[in-house]
């Protein structure tokens, strides 16, 4: 136990699949082909109707900078969403391009990703889909 508070911020959400919602992956497949195809390629697809990876993006990560300017020199921020809004979030932390996010490897339930900051600016991708507390790696020294 920490004694911290959980703040919830709607921001975080899971990502709005529209009439996909509740469906398996087999389903989707079946049903909507040519979108389910062209997300598979990477391509903005409002999945079933719902939000663009980017839009997810737009309301996750404000949130997450916001927190992290609240936090003391040398704090931690630990924030818990879904997987899709995680790597929306790690995708735009880090510049990558939208089409380029699902090379984010999915979250798996419990595990985490961490980041830091770059040595002149922005963020990096210390470990992704981690399930125990990172190590040190010698020339990560400050």
């Amino acid at each position: 136990m920490t004694g911290l508070d959980v703040q919830h911020d709607a921001g975080l959400r899971e990502t709005y699949a529209g009439s996909w919602q509740g469906l398996t992956h087999t389903e989707i497949r079946e049903r909507y082909p040519e979108d389910y195809a062209a997300f598979g390629r990477g391509e903005p697809v409002r999945r079933g109707g719902g939000e663009l990876a980017t839009e997810v993006a737009d309301r996750a990560v404000p949130v997450v900078l916001e927190a992290v300017e609240k936090l003391p020199e040398d704090g931690t921020l630990v924030v818990v969403s879904h997987g899709g809004t995680i790597r929306t979030v790690l995708g735009r932390l880090l510049g990558l391009a939208p089409e380029v996010w699902e090379c984010i490897g999915g979250l798996s339930n419990c595990c985490w990703s961490v980041l830091g900051p770059r040595r002149v600016d922005g963020w990096r991708l210390l470990e992704h889909n981690a399930g125990t507390l990172p190590e040190p790696v010698i020339g990560d020294e400050s």
